[in-house]
């Protein structure tokens, strides 16, 4: 949260961001903790980002930038969000914290937008325990950032601007040093168990893993499915069933941002204005996945999905 609230305010940001609602809290709580105004836009239901066509009909001429999320490491639709953004002057900036190593067409997703946000959290395919990134696209806005994550400081005897400590420990760094030497193996595991869920579970009805878009080499962060219609439980009795067996999905995200009493009474909060984002969050699961989880686990956990499917 701290790499968002520093690419916000390195930004100089005013006025409105339009961003997106199928996200985890820091998303919007940085907007806000920068007195800046969040605005929802709908996500698209082939990969739960933010839908250009949404960020397009939100923009007033209040708003000073777009945050769209790398949802579960997969890209938003880059080049529509750069070609709104450079027609309306805007900023963009990435949560991309679940996109570490994620690559689409061959380039690493971070080469978008003006600034990208990565977490290193423990839960995260790569991780320094605590801890994160911001990137930029230009040595103006790295210079802004190293101010803002080291008290404003400029230099020794100047400090031309209020900032935060944001650095990284020097513990944190080097946990993460000694992790960058196995991340790959990691990555080659998860999608080891990405593959497994996904032949496994691909003849239950109502059970639909969301796909890996074309061109992107994934991380495997996550393993997220919709619970469909077909399907003869709900998301929460599949959730409350796999739970009874020791097994702990989670249901990420929900709820929904704009479903928050902080931020349910802003217009662009109604239900009827986030009809995509709405129904994803009534109806995601996301399996466990991690690089040691064996195959006699994964057939374990598609067997009680397959015996909650009767």
């Amino acid at each position: 949260m701290l790499a968002l609230s520093v690419a916000l305010e390195a930004a100089g940001l005013e006025g409105e961001v339009v961003t997106t609602p199928y996200s985890f809290v820091a998303t919007t709580h940085s907007v806000s903790l920068e007195k800046l105004t969040p605005v929802f836009a709908d996500v698209r239901p082939d990969d739960l980002n933010i839908d250009p066509a949404a960020i397009e009909a939100a923009i007033t001429p209040n708003t000073s930038a777009i945050l769209g999320v790398h949802c579960y490491g997969n890209p938003c639709d880059v080049a529509a969000i750069d070609a709104i953004a450079k027609r309306h002057g805007l900023t963009v900036i990435y949560d991309a914290a679940h996109a570490f190593g994620v690559r689409l067409n061959g380039q690493g997703v971070f080469a978008h937008g003006d600034y990208s946000c990565v977490s290193f959290h423990a839960t995260k395919a790569f991780n320094t325990f605590e801890g994160g990134a911001v990137t930029m696209g230009s040595a103006q806005a790295k210079h802004a950032v190293d101010r803002q994550k080291n008290f404003g400081i400029a230099s020794e005897e100047l400090i031309p601007t209020v900032g935060t400590n944001a650095k990284m420990s020097e513990l944190n760094a080097a946990l993460g040093l000694l992790q960058l030497n196995h991340f790959e193996q990691v990555r080659r595991e998860r999608a080891r168990v990405d593959a497994l869920y996904r032949a496994e579970l691909a003849d239950i009805e109502g059970i639909e893993p969301l796909a890996i878009p074309a061109g992107v080499e994934s991380n495997h962060s996550y393993f997220p499915l919709l619970v469909g219609p077909a399907f003869p439980l709900s998301r929460d009795g599949l959730y409350d069933r796999l739970k009874a067996q020791g097994i702990f999905s989670r249901r990420y995200f929900f709820p929904l941002l704009s479903g928050l009493p902080m931020y349910r009474d802003r217009p662009s909060a109604d239900p009827a204005n986030l009809p995509v984002a709405n129904d994803a969050a009534a109806r995601i699961l996301c399996l466990p996945i991690y690089p040691d989880l064996s195959d006699a686990q994964v057939a374990r956990i598609v067997a009680a999905v397959r015996s909650a499917a009767g």
